[in-house]
């Protein structure tokens, strides 16, 4: 037989109420009675049943998490910290793979409250007044770009702010033919066209025009895109001297590309990305990137979702723009890795 609330109560010498009140929260608990039923808790080795707990409110205990690619390393970062943090309050977080495609994003906009108790969506397809037009209750959390002005959470980091820093970053360096990979179509307010307008601020901030053949568009966002970017770069009559990629899955792709075409990084081009994922960490050189706080969108997207979901009171939803530093490496100085505010 498992351990009951009536057996901690009685080893912890307190009413059973006072017992589902620590192990539920449901009320403040004194700190000294608190302890004597954790004690208990811990001495009896009581492990709550989730599942049922959430049915008696109505719940299923599971929140989505939908990102664009499963094997983006970003993606795949910032989900990790989100299934802790989801484990943490007692839910189960699930995930779910959009491919960048409208109609399953608008599937997950949908009902399906009969399956998990809220979202956290990145979105890329839906427009903002998909999001308005949305009549389904489950609580929904937005994370990344593609949707703002709308009644929900929204957690990013400033687009704009962190492409100009990483293009000042080159410039600082006295690079002048500063090129960027990763300008796609697209809604004007999705992340490549954020990035590619911090990329034209800074240059005008250096008092330099935007050279139209450095811009360099790509379908995708991933390795092999940056490397053929490169590559046609590479042929110009007058290649660049510093690149900026969409990402750093961009950025190395262009690494690759100029190490095979015989230059040197950083002396002969300079390569920045966004992301700061591990990989960009352990590249030779090591990728100088633009780095979001992962570990704090995944929680704090959990958090807010799980306040949403029960009924928590909350501040009323925002724009909520995280902070990012940007981390120098060999592909732009070379040495030891240092931090620029």
């Amino acid at each position: 037989m498992g351990v009951s609330l009536k057996d901690i109560a009685h080893r912890a010498g307190v009413s059973l109420a006072t017992v589902s009140n620590v192990v539920n929260g449901y009320r403040p608990v004194g700190e000294q009675t608190r302890r004597r039923v954790q004690q208990a808790i811990d001495e009896l080795g009581y492990t709550p049943n989730l599942s049922a707990r959430h049915l008696r409110r109505g719940r299923t205990g599971l929140i989505a998490l939908a990102i664009p690619e499963l094997n983006n390393p970003y993606f795949a970062e910032l989900a990790d910290a989100a299934i802790r943090e989801a484990a943490g309050l007692g839910y189960t977080l699930v995930m779910e793979s959009t491919a960048a495609d409208r109609e399953t994003e608008l599937m997950l906009l949908g009902s399906r409250r009969h399956i998990i108790d809220g979202l956290i969506l990145s979105p890329v397809r839906v427009t903002r007044e998909d999001v308005l037009a949305r009549t389904d209750t489950t609580p929904l959390v937005l994370i990344g770009e593609g949707v703002y002005d709308v009644p929900h959470d929204h957690i990013a980091i400033d687009n704009v702010a962190a492409a100009r820093t990483a293009v000042r970053h080159l410039l600082d360096l006295g690079r002048r033919r500063i090129a960027f990979i990763g300008s796609g179509n697209g809604q004007d307010r999705q992340s490549a066209h954020l990035r590619l307008r911090g990329y034209r601020e800074a240059l005008a901030g250096a008092g330099l025009a935007v050279q139209p053949r450095l811009v360099a568009p790509t379908d995708q966002f991933g390795r092999r895109d940056g490397l053929s970017a490169m590559s046609q770069l590479l042929a110009l009559d007058e290649p660049p001297d510093a690149v900026f990629g969409y990402n750093d899955l961009v950025a190395i792709g262009a690494m690759r590309a100029v190490r095979e075409a015989g230059r040197r990084i950083p002396d002969d081009i300079a390569v920045v990305g966004i992301d700061d994922i591990e990989e960009g960490r352990f590249s030779h050189p090591g990728l100088t990137s633009v780095s979001p706080d992962k570990e704090h969108i995944g929680r704090l997207a959990v958090r807010r979702l799980v306040a949403l979901i029960e009924g928590q009171p909350l501040a009323p939803p925002a724009d909520l723009d995280l902070p990012f530093h940007l981390v120098v490496r060999g592909s732009t100085i070379g040495g030891r890795p240092s931090v620029a505010g």
